[in-house]
């Protein structure tokens, strides 16, 4: 980089700006993406691909400042270096005492990792980086696997594509209009890991069937998944907790519903919450209730509004002004206030396309993020459907229930964790 120059930097999209000043020790707001070969990782191989990758996506060089007003985004000229695992997963990344890039690759055995801080970039953004990663690492390490023309890119988005703020390019000022509060919801509570610790479980299961499990019963996979995280939650509540509902926040990608290819955040969230006390605990009536709520959201004019009310308050003059400070403490109380609404989140990413040629050489991608509340993830490849819980209690019983249910639909679900031995279901 040619330091006469003055550095780029670019602002915090709408989605960004909440993550620096609500994060902690226990919610470090990172999320990992893992790509899982069938052979061991090279890693100098793997560093050479990070170099190529990394000259199509220039924001992955930036740090993270703090302005009189908004924190922003700011080119760097410190090296991305592929490293060994041996930090927790979802390690905070910022604030750091050393300035650092907002991301970081991971290799062991034969996984490659991306662990990424939310103020850069959402799960589809991150997932075309470590998928473009992992074409530039396979075209590396098997140059003669591949016969001429190479397969083309997955991901292959100008850069100015890549750069788009695309809250910024669809936003229109609403009317006015008030968010609302929505009821308390019940909060899972229990012995918490260690600081920056989380528990780690991953159900691999055979996606066709996964597919037909939830066909038969006019759903959608994310809508049986959804409503068996909630029977699963409503298992393990106290009887004096149960007048409370339970409600699962979902991620939706905002780039389903208008033109994008950013490489940016570009995603907003519905809730979706079932009140036990007044409805029957069977999985066919919690799926109604899961479906009705998904069709009611889902849709371009609820998404619409939605991200025009939450752009709004960025463009508001009165809050513009109001000094970094005071800013951060106002955030982390709407975010608190936000947090007494959800009990869990769930987010399904959906299928992870890479070229065909290439799909032997990788044997799955999973997913998961740091969570201050149980967290799922789920993704699919290769014929292999993946959830992906991460929490910062000891207790499993939530997860033990998921799966357990799963398994009584007719689904064979192979478990890891990170758990140490003592603590694995038998």
């Amino acid at each position: 980089m040619n330091n006469s120059n003055p550095p780029s930097w670019w602002t915090l999209d709408n989605a960004a700006k909440i993550f620096p000043s609500t994060g902690s020790a226990h919610d470090s707001k990172v999320f990992r993406f893992v790509c899982e070969l069938r052979e061991t990782v090279d890693p100098l191989g793997l560093q050479q691909a990070l170099d190529r990758t990394i000259e199509r996506f220039p924001m992955y060089r930036s740090v993270m400042k703090r302005g009189w007003f908004w924190y922003y985004l700011e080119d760097s000229s410190l090296p991305a270096q592929v490293r060994l695992e041996e930090l927790p997963p979802c390690y905070p990344i910022y604030p750091s005492i050393r300035r650092s890039l907002l991301f970081r690759v991971l290799y062991y055995r034969k996984r490659i990792s991306l662990e990424v801080y939310h103020a850069l970039t959402d799960g589809t953004g991150a997932l075309n980086f470590l998928c473009s990663l992992v074409y530039e690492y396979l075209l590396l390490c098997h140059p003669d696997a591949f016969s001429k023309p190479f397969p083309a890119p997955p991901y292959d988005a100008s850069q100015f594509q890549r750069q788009t703020d695309s809250f910024q390019t669809y936003y229109e000022k609403p009317a006015r209009r008030s968010m609302g509060c929505s009821p308390a919801a019940y909060q899972i509570r229990g012995d918490r890991l260690p600081r920056r610790h989380l528990a780690i479980l991953e159900g691999r299961m055979p996606l066709d069937k996964a597919l037909a499990c939830a066909r038969t019963r006019g759903a959608t996979l994310t809508e049986l998944m959804t409503a068996v995280f909630l029977r699963a939650i409503h298992a393990g509540m106290r009887v004096r907790d149960r007048r409370k509902p339970v409600v699962i926040t979902i991620p939706v990608n905002l780039r389903n519903y208008f033109p994008s290819e950013s490489a940016r955040n570009f995603f907003a969230t519905i809730n979706i919450g079932y009140d036990f006390s007044q409805g029957e605990d069977s999985l066919e009536a919690v799926l109604a209730e899961v479906r009705r709520g998904f069709r009611e959201n889902l849709t371009e004019e609820k998404m619409r509004e939605h991200m025009n009310v939450l752009c709004a308050l960025e463009h508001s003059i009165p809050l513009r002004l109001v000094p970094l400070p005071v800013k951060d403490v106002i955030l982390r109380g709407a975010n608190r206030l936000a947090a007494r609404g959800v009990t869990a989140s769930f987010s399904n990413v959906g299928k992870v396309s890479m070229p065909k040629e290439m799909e032997p050489l990788i044997h799955l991608f999973s997913v998961f993020t740091s969570a201050g509340m149980p967290q799922a993830c789920a993704c699919s490849f290769g014929g292999q459907y993946v959830v992906s819980f991460a929490s910062p209690f000891r207790n499993y019983e939530t997860e033990r229930v998921f799966f357990r249910e799963l398994a009584q639909m007719g689904l064979d679900v192979v478990l890891t964790t990170n758990l140490p031995p003592e603590k694995r279901e038998e």
